[in-house]
């Protein structure tokens, strides 16, 4: 017989470990599905359900304190080394000084201001003030790069922006590492010294470690040591190895070990680790939800009332004020014009390490203070950092993710909602579809290592790159800001399928599209499989032959207006049935790839391929007003 739970029996249900795992991991998954559906950063609704899900259970419950902040350290670890797997040299080579000054005087202007701010502003000892001064120079990828994703900036300033949030974590980490030793060393007056000796066994021991690692790794994976379904999992063990023993030999070193071996592995010629990057993005998602939801659990609201007025303004001098000053002062003499400093000055919310380092920090101070080792007023101060720093988290992050994205497309660097199609090879009814969608304010870019075919494109106004669609270059160093779609249309079914796999992570399998190949109804022996084509553009889904075939009988791309007088039953009637509809500008002007399951509306635009009129047939008027005065 069913039984109805009373209150006291469902609150019970969240005693339970295995529910509390459960829960962590749904509200982790379905949080970041729903910022992606209101298109919000991801973290703010993580943050969101994480302190909801306070409400009803403290991690604290599950995961003892000695065991969740190891845990939370080794997790921040593992996205560190997946961002640094994602830091190419070539982008370096373009935005290397702004980086390095961002990561150098802009660090070190950020934490002298931020210091001053919060003994002026939060009434904190200046130990404390120092402290927390050090922690907030870090950006951190579990921010930036989603944003980054979500708005997709021009080339230069979004590599800059993903080098500064991925490199500028351990090295603030580092600070602050340093500035907690010598503020709190029960032995002042070696402070400096030690402090030097620090830094430089950090460097030497990150630095040195990522290296026999990287290059062990990279022996095992050229001679084939390691097989490729284990490439992963061995990939990850070898990073971990790498962190725990860094941090063995050095306190806190491991951030810096992880983002350099990432590096390293990312930029060895001859050795392919995308496959790993893929996997290791899956675990970075999924690690972000979990952090966050723990962490965002463990605070009690009432601490964020204990904080009053002052950390609002503490907040706002922060994003107002210390940012913008910082990139001034850092992007000094540097090649990034006004636009792009403008945005980096926009661009600076904090994440998950801010997060985990303050725990840390806050929690070792306070058994200090319980030991009698530091005053109980000192204590009671790192008490407030972690509520403090989540305040700053979800502020930072709420500014920068509404603002960020306006101020790019308002100063142009990016596209709110990039409808741009990036067609990978070159016939002449490619050109003239260009042609119209250009002259519908489409971006469009066409790309073929044909210079002949692209010179005939370059002529009637089109942006080509000569580059094979599936190159190293094209994939990982064309500017693709303002484009949205792959449309694959080379005579090479399989160069169309590699191409399609090779910018799914860009745009989306939603957004990747290729001729339907001239095997596809052939036998599944010596067709390509599914999952590795594209979607199947245009009405019918013609195959490259076909298409050439009407090219060669005399079609012609048109343009056309679906009104309620000219449906597509008036447009089979005008063009016949072996007309091909490529694409639909909407009058919001916004554009489709047209395939058989799309709805058309009144107003919409259709660019097809068809033939001329046959004089014997008569034209309607609904083929007159519908169509004929709008053809181009």
């Amino acid at each position: 017989m069913m039984t109805i739970l009373s209150s006291t029996d469902f609150s019970a249900i969240f005693d339970s470990p295995s529910v509390f795992l459960g829960t962590v991991l749904a509200l982790g998954a379905f949080a970041q599905w729903i910022a992606w559906k209101l298109g919000l950063p991801s973290i703010l609704m993580l943050l969101g359900f994480g302190v909801l899900a306070g409400l009803f259970f403290t991690p604290d419950d599950f995961i003892p304190g000695d065991l969740l902040f190891p845990a939370v350290s080794l997790a921040v670890g593992i996205i560190l080394f997946e961002g640094g797997l994602s830091l190419r040299l070539k982008e370096f080579r373009e935005a290397g000084r702004p980086v390095i000054r961002l990561c150098t005087i802009g660090v070190l202007v950020t934490w002298v201001l931020a210091s001053i701010a919060a003994y002026y502003l939060l009434n904190l000892d200046t130990r404390i003030c120092l402290l927390l001064g050090a922690v907030l120079t870090v950006t951190g990828p579990t921010v930036i790069i989603p944003l980054l994703r979500h708005i997709r900036p021009r080339k230069r300033v979004g590599a800059v922006a993903k080098w500064e949030g991925i490199v500028i974590d351990p090295v603030g980490a580092v600070l602050a590492v340093l500035v907690f030793q010598a503020a709190f060393t029960s032995n002042p007056e070696d402070a400096v010294s030690d402090t030097v000796i620090s830094l430089l066994m950090t460097i030497a021991v990150g630095l040195g470690l990522a290296y026999a690692f990287g290059k062990g790794l990279e022996i095992m994976l050229r001679r084939h040591l390691i097989p490729d379904f284990l490439h992963g999992t061995v990939i990850l063990g070898g990073a971990v190895a790498a962190f725990t023993i860094s941090n063995a030999m050095q306190h806190e070193s491991g951030l810096l070990t992880v983002t350099a071996l990432g590096i390293y592995l990312a930029n060895r010629k001859g050795l392919s680790v995308k496959h790993v990057i893929e996997f290791k993005e899956n675990l970075r998602v999924l690690l972000i939800a979990v952090l966050f939801i723990v962490l965002a659990a463990r605070i009690d609201l009432q601490d964020f009332a204990t904080l009053g007025w002052r950390p609002i303004f503490f907040l706002v001098v922060l994003i107002l004020i210390i940012r913008p000053v910082s990139v001034i002062i850092s992007l000094m003499g540097t090649k990034l014009s006004r636009q792009e400093r403008i945005f980096l000055a926009l661009l600076a919310p904090r994440g998950i390490v801010a997060a985990a380092v303050t725990s840390l920090f806050a929690i070792e101070l306070m058994e200090k203070a319980a030991a009698d080792e530091i005053s109980a007023t000192l204590g009671q101060q790192a008490e407030q950092l972690v509520p403090l720093i989540f305040m700053v988290i979800i502020g930072t992050v709420a500014f920068y993710g509404f603002v960020a994205g306006i101020a790019a497309r308002k100063l142009k660097l990016a596209v709110e909602n990039p409808q741009g199609i990036l067609f990978a090879g070159v016939s002449d009814w490619v050109i003239q579809a260009g042609k119209h969608l250009q002259d519908e304010e489409c971006q469009v870019l066409v790309v073929d290592t044909n210079y002949e075919k692209l010179s005939a494109a370059r002529m009637v106004g089109l942006t080509t790159q000569r580059a094979s669609i599936v190159s190293e270059y094209t994939v990982e160093e064309m500017d693709l800001a303002g484009l949205g779609r792959l449309i694959a249309l080379t005579p090479n079914d399989e160069v169309n399928s590699l191409g399609c796999q090779e910018f799914r992570q860009e745009f989306g399998t939603a957004n990747v599209f290729q001729l339907t190949p001239r095997d596809n109804d052939s036998s599944h022996r010596v067709t390509t499989s599914e999952h590795l084509r594209g979607r199947y553009p245009f009405s019918s889904a013609p195959t490259f032959d076909e298409i050439e075939e009407l090219i060669t009988r005399g079609a012609t791309v048109k343009k056309s207006v679906f009104t309620e007088n000219f449906k597509l039953t008036e447009f089979r009637e005008r063009y016949g049935d072996d007309a091909i509809i490529l694409f639909v500008v909407h009058e919001n002007k916004t554009f489709d790839v047209f395939t058989d399951d799309m709805k058309l509306k009144d107003g919409d635009k259709l660019i097809s391929l068809v033939f001329e009129n046959d004089s014997s047939k008569p034209s309607t008027s609904a083929e007159v007003t519908g169509s004929k005065e709008n053809e181009k």
